[in-house]
């Protein structure tokens, strides 16, 4: 699976996720080599905004404790992986959709990677490049889910289901996201 793709995963169907799927990605797999180096990003690049713009960034951006917020945030990151995975899953199954724990967790993989991918615009020391990217991010992520969801279920036959199970799955994953977001300004 190339970086193409990987960029059609949010606006096509069954096509790249069935390929994706048939790389047959295991969980831990999916943790180690996608999750955990990505998971990095957002806290890695949250601390240099944190200690190299200050105030000038945003008032009060300076005066935080970024080693402790940053930590906090990257296990948080793990945790609500592993979470995602099972709230999927657990969706799904309340829907009578059936889905794997594999395909499950491949969605909950795949889905933040916009998000994560979106705190590279802390790198340029202007907030609302930040805001702007974070809101598209926040699209991807939902196209993502959206697209996932329907790919993967293999009752496909009422889409109304499928879309009322995707809605769950992406307020729930906006919740953990916005939680997330909030503990990083709480502290």
């Amino acid at each position: 699976m190339n970086i193409t793709q990987l960029a059609r995963l949010p606006f096509s169907g069954n096509g790249a996720w069935s390929e994706l799927r048939r790389l047959d990605l295991s969980i831990p797999f999916l943790a180690w080599v996608v999750v955990v180096p990505m998971s990095f990003l957002p806290p890695v690049l949250l601390y240099y905004a944190g200690t190299q713009y200050g105030d000038a960034f945003m008032q009060g951006f300076g005066d935080k404790e970024w080693r402790f917020i940053t930590t906090i945030l990257f296990l948080a990151e793990l945790l609500t992986f592993f979470v995602m995975g099972w709230l999927i899953h657990a969706v799904m199954d309340s829907h009578q959709l059936k889905i794997s724990y594999q395909d499950a967790y491949l969605l909950a993989a795949i889905a933040p990677l916009p998000l994560w991918l979106s705190s590279l615009a802390l790198l340029v020391p202007v907030l609302a490049v930040s805001v702007v990217a974070v809101f598209a991010a926040l699209f991807l992520s939902c196209a993502l889910v959206y697209q996932g969801v329907r790919s993967f279920c293999e009752r496909s036959d009422n889409d109304v289901v499928v879309m009322s199970a995707t809605y769950t799955v992406m307020s729930a994953s906006l919740l953990a996201w916005g939680v997330l977001m909030a503990m990083v300004w709480a502290f």
